[in-house]
Order: structure tokens, then sequence, then C-alpha cells
């Protein structure tokens, strides 16, 4: 064969790779059958505990650096415009390498042991902020064998005991900052009457740990048999439907998942991932520092999400990935250009909840190739990855050529239609009694097989101490009788090519004049309008309006200048002309900005409360209200007008059509 036919040959072979993801496929089921032999290897010898992988690069790379925190010793110049290199000298780079780690752990270990009684029984909570010591005493935790559960430092009161209490917790270790201690000293005679004993990370404490000789619990002492589905950490639901659950996170996932999302990202030794998300969150701690750590890599750990500092301590750290949650990213783009925003050497950018909208803007602004952007949930046994470059598989939570997708959407995952008079109950064949596989492009939710139904707790340990909690997650006799599968809780639809996209949380999606709207494409369409030169950020849920059936589209939206609304006659003309009449939203709130939960996820449970409606103007008030904030449109005819008390009380009688 001649150089040209070759070289035609080789780029027709690599054009049909690049749409089937052969190799990505077999490089999938390769990591995958690795991971499952390495799993059992370390369940055969006792050794189901992340505290041997730091062990291991201690020894193996005692010089290699683990950790490093840019820790801000001076506040942000808000009066100047800063210039290159101006900000490099708020903060001082503290670093460990992983034999610096490793002795440290095992001497807050003899502190624990010795002074606060921690053993393999224990249960300890860690109430931290993003810094160093929170991975020192975790790590202590599980040299010891002691299960850990991870506590978000904004709670208080019944919250926080709440968190304590249900977790059985014997310790809790609590941050110095000035801030955390507020929030616990409240409710701390309350927790110390659970019977739990309170340290904090202080001076002290500190002082106690570089005194102490290095104690390493023997491998005994950690479980003689500790298996890949014994408990290894709690990590707390975010409260967004109700009180925090503490979910179980067993050693599969804490062994298992970094390995594979740091072979999926191509994660390596040399690399230095930024997280400036909560390390109580489990893409912080799995899929932050396990798998920085798994990797043999750096893991710099951001205090707290910052826009003015995030390019900067990603400079300083020397990052090469970053990571994200919810809408950090969309906060990035929003943000004034930064001096330092492409003075990085990012080639990926890793999390999820990435929004589509966003997606291209955020790697041409900031010249990031690779976004390697991944479905899962706190419990969920599996997760969807997809590492994107280019233009294919842009907004996808899941990306795999044919041959993974036959297996995964079979053995794995499924994608099944929902009741359309109820879109939180799955449609079964009234023939069979069994659900059905949604179409193309159909949304659905999303199932993930538990693969033992004897054994449950092989594939999801559910939530510590909640056995009816547990059970509301897990649906039988799916597909035959007695199968069983983890409800997702999400909307999500499969494309001719095999990707799979979010599409919305089951309840988002409301019902209004007897059909279905979709929260995210309203939201799509709506921070379309005017070139975003409006609106900042939008949030749409469905709100129950008396006298009226289903649920009325609220949108909540966040402006850029608070005194420069969009004009609402033009954007109710968009909106009709963009969506269907039953889609556009019936009510418009104007806010400066989106109530978001800790770790930036959108509260719509918030919005969809009727005290929306409370503070409504009269109608001899010619103006709503002098600033923007607050004020709430509704949809009156074909353009928006100010919502009145009088319009509200017309429309709650049920005496204006909507």
């Amino acid at each position: 064969m001649s150089a040209p036919a070759l070289v035609l040959s080789a780029l027709a072979l690599a054009y049909l790779d690049a749409r089937t993801l052969i190799s990505e496929d077999l490089s999938l089921i390769f990591r995958t059958s690795r991971a499952a032999s390495t799993q059992q290897r370390l369940e055969r010898q006792g050794k189901c505990n992340c505290f041997y992988i730091l062990e291991q690069y201690a020894k193996s790379q005692p010089t290699a650096v683990a950790l490093r925190f840019p820790k801000q010793v001076k506040p942000y110049p808000k009066k100047q415009q800063p210039t290159p290199g101006s900000l490099d000298d708020l903060f001082v780079i503290e670093e460990y390498t992983y034999k610096q780690v490793y002795d440290i752990v095992i001497k807050y270990a003899a502190v624990l042991r010795g002074q606060y009684g921690v053993t393999a029984k224990s249960i300890v909570a860690i109430d931290c902020m993003n810094r160093p010591e929170f991975v020192f005493i975790w790590f202590a935790c599980w040299s010891l064998g002691a299960l850990v559960s991870f506590i978000n430092y904004n709670l208080t009161e019944h919250s926080l005991v709440h968190c304590v209490k249900i977790a059985d917790t014997t310790h809790l270790f609590v941050d110095d900052d000035p801030k955390v201690v507020a929030l616990v000293q409240p409710c701390e005679t309350e927790i110390r009457n659970l019977g739990v004993k309170i340290a904090y990370i202080d001076d002290a404490l500190r002082a106690k740990m570089q005194a102490s000789a290095p104690y390493r619990a023997s491998n005994t002492d950690r479980g003689k048999h500790i298996k890949l589905t014994d408990p290894c950490l709690l990590i707390y639901t975010s409260g967004t439907t109700g009180k925090p659950k503490a979910t179980i996170m067993p050693w599969r996932k804490a062994l298992v998942s970094p390995s594979l999302y740091t072979a999926t990202i191509r994660l390596r030794s040399s690399d230095v991932v930024y997280s400036a998300m909560p390390l109580y969150h489990s893409t912080a701690s799995f899929l932050g520092l396990l798998a920085a750590f798994n990797a043999g890599a750096t893991y710099a750990i951001g205090h707290k999400f910052s826009t003015s500092t995030f390019w900067t301590q990603v400079k300083l750290t020397q990052t090469t990935y970053i990571q994200y949650v919810g809408e950090t990213c969309r906060y990035l783009v929003n943000a004034p250009p930064s001096v330092d925003e492409r003075a990085h050497k990012v080639v990926c950018a890793y999390g999820n909840g990435m929004r589509p909208d966003i997606w291209r803007e955020f790697k041409a602004r900031f010249h990031i190739n690779q976004i390697g952007e991944f479905y899962a949930s706190t419990e969920s046994p599996s997760a969807l990855t997809n590492l994107q470059q280019g233009e294919l598989g842009i907004g996808a939570i899941g990306k795999y050529g044919s041959f993974a997708s036959a297996i995964l959407y079979r053995f794995r995952y499924r994608i099944v239609k929902m009741d359309p008079e109820d879109n939180t109950t799955i449609l079964r064949n009234p023939a069979t009694g069994f659900a059905m596989d949604s179409g193309v492009s159909e949304p659905g939710e999303l199932l993930a097989r538990i693969t033992n139904p004897d054994k449950v707790g092989e594939s999801f340990n559910g939530y510590y101490g909640n056995s009816q909690a547990t059970e509301a997650k897990i649906v039988r006799n799916v597909f035959k009788k007695g199968d069983m599968y983890f409800r997702t809780g999400d909307l999500v639809r499969k494309d001719e090519n095999n990707f799979v996209y979010f599409v919305d949380r089951l309840g988002d999606t409301f019902r209004w004049k007897s059909e279905n709207v979709s929260t995210n494409e309203v939201e799509e369409v709506i921070m379309a309008f005017d070139n975003k030169a409006h609106i900042e950020q939008v949030v749409v849920v469905g709100v129950q309006v008396p006298k009226h059936e289903g649920r009325a589209g609220f949108a909540v939206m966040a402006l850029r200048d608070p005194s420069q609304p969009p004009d609402p006659a033009k954007l109710a003309h968009y909106l009709l002309a963009q969506l269907p009449r039953y889609a556009v939203p019936v009510f418009i709130k104007l806010v400066d900005k989106i109530a978001v939960t800790h770790n930036h996820k959108i509260q719509k449970n918030y919005y969809r409360d009727n005290h929306q409606f409370d503070d409504l103007p009269q109608q001899e008030e010619e103006k709503p209200r002098e600033e923007s904030n607050g004020t709430i449109w509704w949809l009156q005819g074909n353009t928006y007008v100010p919502l009145k008390r009088q319009d509200w009380d017309l429309i709650s009688a049920g005496r204006v059509k909507l």
C-alpha cells in the first residue's frame, strides 16, 4: 500500500474511532476489569483502607508533594485594579510531601487514640473548613480503623445536633475558625449531653500532635477482615428535601471510584488537582483528594471558593486539573476578567453540573480543552462520565460508544418511561406489569441496577440508621420478577449517538395545562434572551396556585444590574415565540442573586413555596418598588406586568384565567 493510501486509511480509522468511540470503550472495559481485580486482591489481603495508599506513596515517593494549601495572608485589594502578579502575595503556599503527610497522620493518630480514646469502634465527626488539618484528622481516624463522618461546617443548632445524633457519633473534632466555632458553641452542651467528646482543632491540639511519638496501628487493629462493602465514611445529603441523611460510603467507593476516574480523566502523578469545593462533599473528598492520592498526584486545597482569586490560586499551586460543582463554572464565566484567568497550566476541568449554555464559553474564555463532566450522587451505586473534547458531546453527562452502551444500558443502567400523569411514577406495561425503556431522546428516569438483590449492600449501602429512606430509593420487579434497581430521581435522555443528557430532577419537571414542562429547557431558553444582556442566572420551578390544576411556571431571574431589568413586553414576546404557551413562565421574580446550598446547588424547593407571593404591593402603588429586587411579574395576555396584591387575590380565587 502506498504512503498516501496509508495516510488516508489512518485518517479514516481515526475518524471512525472518533465517531464510534471504540478505543474509549475498550479502555473502559480494561479499566473496569483491572479495578475489579485490584479490589478483590485488597479484600483478600485485608487492606480495604485508603490509609495503605498514603503509606505506599510515603515509602515509594516520599519527596513527592501530596498537598498544597494556598493560605490567604492578605485581604483582596478591592479599591485598586489588579495587574499581572499583583495578587500573588495574597497567598502563602503551604506544601506537604507524601512522607510529611504520613508522619503527621500517625502522630495525630497517637493523640486521637491516647488522649481522646478513638478506636476502630469509634464514629468520628469532622466539622472543619477546607484546610490540611481536615485531611490529617481524616486519615488519622482511618489509620485507627474508625468510621468517619463529614459535617457541613455551615450547620448549627438543630441541624448540627441532628447530624451528630443520627450517626451515633462518639467524637466531634471542630475547626477553630471563629465562624465555625460560633456555629458550634450554641449547641455544644446539647451535643456533649449525647455522650459525644468534642475537641477543637486548635493550637493546643497541634502542639499535642507535634510533641507526640508516632503511632502506626497494626493492620489487625484496623480490622482483620475488612470487606469492600464495609462502611468507611458517612456523608450527609444536602437536606434540600428534608433533614440531612447520613449516606453510608463503603470502601468499595473509596477505593474503586477514584481509581476508575483517575484513568478516565487521565490524571497522572505529575498532575496537580485544585478544588475549592468543600471536602465534606463526596465530589471533593472522593473524586478530588482520593483521586489525586490514588494517582500519586498533588491535591491543592482551596480554603473557600472565590471568583476574585480563583485563577490566582490555580496559577500559584501550578494546577493542571480544576474541579467544579454545580454553578461554580457559571460564577466564573459571569465574573469580570481576571488578570490570571489564562496564566495557568490547566488541561482539564472536571466535576458535575456544568450547564450546556456556558460549556463552550467556559472552554473558550479560559483556554481549557477538556471537560470531565460526570453524573453521580453520593449514594448512587454507579456513575456516568464524559471526557469531552472539541465539539462532540458538549452538554452530555455520559458519553460511550455503541459497544459499551449496549452493555451499560442493559446490565448496569436503564432509562425508563414515566407516567405522563405523574412524572414521579414509573410507567408500567398494563399487560406485563414491568417498566418500559424510553425511546431515543425520550426523557425517562435513570435507574442503576442492584446486581444482587439478595445482597443489596454490595451495590447500595443506603442511609445510616434510616431503613425507611433506604427502602424509598429502591424499586423492585422492574424488568423481571425479583430484580431490583436504585432510583436516581433524575430524568435523562439518550440520543441516537448513545450520549446521555440530563433533563431534570424528578419533581422539577412540572405539569401545567395537562402538559409536562421541563424546567431545564425553559431555563436555557430564558438565558438566551437578548444575548444575556440583562440576566445573569435563572431558575425555573412549578408553583401551586389556588383554584388551578397542576403547577404554574415560576422563573426567578438574577439580574446583572438590578436597576436595568429586561423589557417585560420584549421578554414575553420572545418566550411566546420560543416556547409552547404552556411552558412560558406565568410568573417571573427579579432578584439580586439566586439562593443556593452550601455546595452551590440551586435551592429549587425554596422557590416552590407559595411564600413568594406574601409580600406583594397594593394596587394603589404606582410603582412596584424603586428597586427591582423582589418584584414579581405575571403574564397577563401576551405581556408581563407587575403582580399586585389585588391581582393575586383574583388569581387565587380562580377568577383570572392563566
